[in-house]
């Protein structure tokens, strides 16, 4: 039994792999300045898009780029549009008004808007 036994090497610990005529993939070293002054190297892929901060492994604080402009990096980013924005490209302030007087006759009304507050409003009326 002992013959059969299975021999092995050290878990995790060792590769068999031959790096004999592999290729690295091409590299750069990108630099990033901390507000203190210190500065850090990240190593990236050649064809990575280079971000404009990265966090320091050592301290956690951001770091900015060395070298690039403030505004170049970034791509430029449209506005954000909010919902108002997107209402008045398709309805102006005047008629955004009137809609909004004939909605709140008709809850007021009890018309439109939820059950329990025409409820209440019709015992109301009952009783008086």
């Amino acid at each position: 039994m002992a013959e059969r036994a299975l021999r092995g090497a050290r878990l995790g610990a060792q590769s068999f792999e031959d790096e004999r005529g592999v290729e690295m993939a091409p590299r750069q070293e990108v630099e990033y300045a901390l507000a203190d002054g210190r500065t850090f190297t990240v190593t990236m892929s050649e064809e990575a898009e280079i971000p404009g901060e990265w966090e320091d492994p050592k301290s956690g604080q951001m770091g900015r780029l060395v070298g690039a402009d403030a505004s170049g990096n970034d791509k430029d980013e449209k506005p954000i549009r909010t919902h108002w924005d997107m209402l008045l490209e398709r309805r102006s302030v005047d008629e955004l008004e009137d809609l909004l007087s004939e909605r709140l006759e008709l809850l007021r009304g009890g018309e439109i808007g939820p059950p329990h507050l025409h409820r209440r409003s019709a015992s109301k009326k009952k009783t008086a």
